[in-house]
């Protein structure tokens, strides 16, 4: 679906905003790994590697797994060729955190502030999230193509992270397209990660279903980013110009209420398309109409899974 953008004569892009570290800084929130990390560096999700933590997997032999500390009384006694027990646990490892962020120009949508703005909020946000729990981050914008200077492979390098995600603050560019998104699932490892798909999502449903079934290796968080004024607070009477951010092209519609009804329709339409795809791969979407609020993504990990 091609998204008609209503310009409100509101200025494209904010100029400079001392876009630091600090200026770009978002509360981290909690999320949920809903499978073993088999990575082997130590973190704060349940692993299948052998070691340190509280997943119990089982007991073996002394001489196998020289560990006295974890001797295991119990089994020792019961055994009947009195084997010496001890206890073995998988270790809590690190998991993969991407951020993946729509650039294209219907991104550029200002309501109350401008999406790719909101955007950038969450995929920071993001990031500390990923560093307060000890894991690795990466990060990948696309438009008509994959951005490779807004893209950072996995790593433990927060202050490049969000600076390289603050640099998109004075990102403006209206006619292009989001043709990249395909290539996106390219840049993801291999390694089971959690990611953070954000975007207002105005692109052919088969469109996101093929980059769905690239990402079918990973757990895909859909942050969908709308705005009320795209819909919901057109005029209810009177001459409007619209614009597609994604090609540049003007049309000027007369307004009444039912051509109002029928925007609020396609758009009530479009997100239950949304939602039933999104289901159909387990990824549950996140429809984010305001600012981001932490609480929100807590919830969402409490509810989804």
């Amino acid at each position: 679906m091609r998204s008609l953008i209503k310009n409100a004569g509101k200025k494209a892009a904010d100029k400079a905003r001392g876009h630091n570290d600090d200026a770009c800084y978002a509360r981290p929130f909690e999320y949920v790994i809903g499978w073993k990390s088999d990575s082997i560096q130590l973190g704060d999700h349940m692993g299948t590697q052998r070691g340190i933590g509280s997943d119990y997997r089982g007991t073996i032999n002394l001489v196998d797994y020289p560990d006295a500390r974890r001797m295991d009384l119990r089994q020792t006694i019961r055994d009947p060729f009195e084997q010496v027990k001890v206890r073995q646990f998988n270790q809590d490892s690190t998991t993969p955190i991407y951020a993946v962020c729509d650039v294209s120009g219907s991104m550029q949508f200002r309501g109350r502030q401008r999406k790719l703005d909101t955007a950038i909020e969450v995929a920071t946000a993001v990031a500390n999230s990923a560093q307060q729990a000890g894991d690795l981050f990466g990060f990948i914008g696309y438009n008509q193509q994959v951005l490779e200077d807004y893209t950072l492979p996995l790593s433990r390098n927060f202050h490049q992270s969000k600076q390289t995600i603050a640099l998109l603050h004075d990102y403006q560019h209206l006619r292009i397209g989001v043709d990249g998104v395909t290539e996106m699932p390219d840049f993801l490892g291999q390694t089971r990660a959690l990611v953070f798909w954000i975007s207002d999502f105005h692109m052919p449903l088969a469109q996101i279903e093929k980059t769905l079934l690239a990402m079918s290796a990973h757990k895909v968080i859909p942050i969908v980013l709308w705005d009320d004024e795209e819909y919901k607070k057109l005029p209810k009477f009177g001459f409007g110009t619209m614009i597609d951010l994604e090609t540049g092209r003007n049309r000027t519609l007369f307004f009444r209420s039912e051509v109002k009804a029928k925007f609020v329709a396609a758009f009530n339409a479009r997100r239950h398309a949304l939602e039933n795809l999104f289901m159909r791969f387990d990824s549950p979407a996140l429809f984010m109409h305001g600012d981001y609020r932490p609480e929100l993504m807590t919830h969402y990990f409490e509810q989804a899974m």
